[in-house]
């Protein structure tokens, strides 16, 4: 028999032989499967460790594996219709509701199926991944002394150093707590700077993730509208009039899913406006490690040019590496970064430090300034052959910008005057072939206009995304035939 190097197919196999054993029957041993599937032992070792944890086999040291006994007794259906009132029965007609819709979010990170192209993805193609040099730091951590003991709660303090770097040279280590990725960080700042039921200040269109973060916490996101030089600061100063708002959800570099910067000229005003509000700007500042390499000089973050503490700033090595490798940062200054310390130590006291320790050691490796030259000239590459087929093949869509940076096109569709256009399109790419995200779960309130954005980070090369956009074209040859209006010149 051929070598089975997959642990998937091995599996599979063995457990289709299951019932050839009787219950508490022994399987041949390691020993013997290596031989008879020509697998390695690690594969063999793999493959039985996954029929255990499916409670299928029952492994016992220095005896072997043994088929498990089979489950006696199915369990009545449980009755939960009492948590109805429970998670709804909050009483009062001020209370916030709690229920919270991640629909948005799980688009990014429900992986289509098989032959689907991914243009609704959120994160590097394994291609682009660091993958080698980040085994290489993970195991070089391992072996640092002390790297499995319980590490500070801020995090490691040559971690928070290096973020402190990033972000300006005014700050310190002592501004900055090591996070579990973006999403967990601004979690935590939006549960810091707003009491429940209170309103916070949102970019329109703006994060799914960080809508559903602040509809979690009781809050209620309010939308400021965009132009194309970002967040427009007199639709600002009117919303924090209206609504004694405390916080402002902000993202000045390469918004998601603009892409949009904001203009130089706005970034001081938004800062004071906030200022004399009394209110705090969230600086997600997600995607500089995603620059395109025609992008230019890049602005320095708000927080680098604030002295007051007005700029909480949110920033992740994670959009940069992996979904999996998940640490961020949180940097502020003054009586709000105790808060932060507070609230972050009662969700998850610490972020292990195997993975800080691993981040250290990429970003101190030259590994990591080719990773991002090698991702920055990739990403202008995918953003030019995306934007050249869909000018090609759908010159009927609008694409108000062509960013610098990100991974993603936001793109406007043909409004038949219904408002469904979104949705049909939606679902006849899925159709089709090609997984793509609504635009709706980027808004808090009324969508203006029928948008869906494209990514082109996740899917595997420019072959993939010509045929992505073929196919897209191909589903919309059917769904506007009996439309007035046509993707098609």
């Amino acid at each position: 028999m051929q070598e089975r190097s997959s642990v998937a197919e091995l599996t599979a196999v063995l457990r289709s032989e299951l019932n050839r054993y009787s219950s508490g029957e022994k399987l041949p041993s390691s020993r013997a499967l290596v031989e008879r599937f020509r697998a390695s032992p690690v594969t063999v070792s793999r493959a039985v460790a996954q029929l255990a944890a499916e409670g299928l086999v029952v492994t016992r040291p220095g005896s072997g594996a043994f088929r498990a006994h089979p489950r006696t007794g199915a369990r009545p259906p449980a009755d939960t219709s009492w948590q109805e009132v429970s998670l709804n029965g909050d009483g009062g007609p001020d209370v916030v509701p709690r229920t919270v819709d991640a629909s948005g979010l799980l688009v990014t990170l429900t992986p289509p199926p098989t032959g689907v192209v991914e243009f609704n993805g959120g994160y590097l193609h394994s291609s682009l991944q660091p993958e080698r040099a980040m085994a290489a730091a993970l195991a070089r951590a391992g072996r640092r002394p002390g790297a499995w003991s319980r590490p500070p709660t801020d995090g490691l303090t040559e971690l928070r150093a290096w973020f402190a770097r990033e972000i300006g040279p005014t700050f310190t280590a002592a501004d900055v707590l090591i996070t579990a990725g973006g999403q967990s960080a601004l979690a935590t700042a939006l549960r810091a700077l707003a009491q429940p039921g209170a309103p916070v200040l949102v970019e329109s269109p703006t994060y799914p993730g960080m809508l559903a973060a602040a509809r979690a916490a009781g809050l209620r996101p309010v939308p400021v509208p965009m132009d194309a030089d970002g967040v427009r600061p007199d639709l600002l100063a009117a919303a924090f009039a209206a609504t004694g708002a405390r916080v402002l959800v902000c993202q000045p570099l390469f918004h998601n899913p603009t892409g949009t910067v904001l203009a130089e000229a706005r970034r001081g005003e938004v800062v004071r406006i906030a200022r004399e509000a009394g209110a705090f700007v969230v600086e997600d500042d997600f995607a500089r490690h995603l620059v395109h390499d025609d992008a230019g000089p890049l602005p320095a973050a708000l927080a680098a040019d604030d002295p007051d503490g007005v700029v909480v700033h949110v920033c992740s090595l994670t959009k940069a590496t992996s979904p999996s490798f998940r640490v961020g940062a949180l940097a502020a200054r003054g009586p709000v970064l105790e808060r932060l310390r507070a609230i972050q130590v009662v969700d998850s006291l610490f972020v292990p430090r195997p993975l800080q320790e691993a981040a250290l050691e990429l970003v101190g490796s030259p590994a990591w300034g080719r990773h991002l030259r090698s991702v920055s000239a990739e990403l202008r590459t995918r953003r030019t052959a995306m934007v050249t087929e869909l000018r090609r093949e759908l010159p009927g869509l609008a694409l108000p910008h062509i960013p610098a940076g990100g991974g993603n096109l936001w793109v406007r569709l043909p409004d038949a005057g219904d408002g469904a256009d979104e949705s049909a399109m939606v679902a006849a790419a899925l159709r089709a072939g090609v997984a793509i995200a609504p635009g709706r779960p980027y808004f808090c309130a009324e969508s203006p206009t029928p948008q869906v954005r494209l990514s082109f980070v996740a899917v595997a090369g420019l072959a993939e995304i010509t045929e992505g956009v073929r196919r897209l074209c191909t589903a919309w040859e059917g769904v506007l035939d009996n439309s007035p209006v046509s993707l098609r010149p």
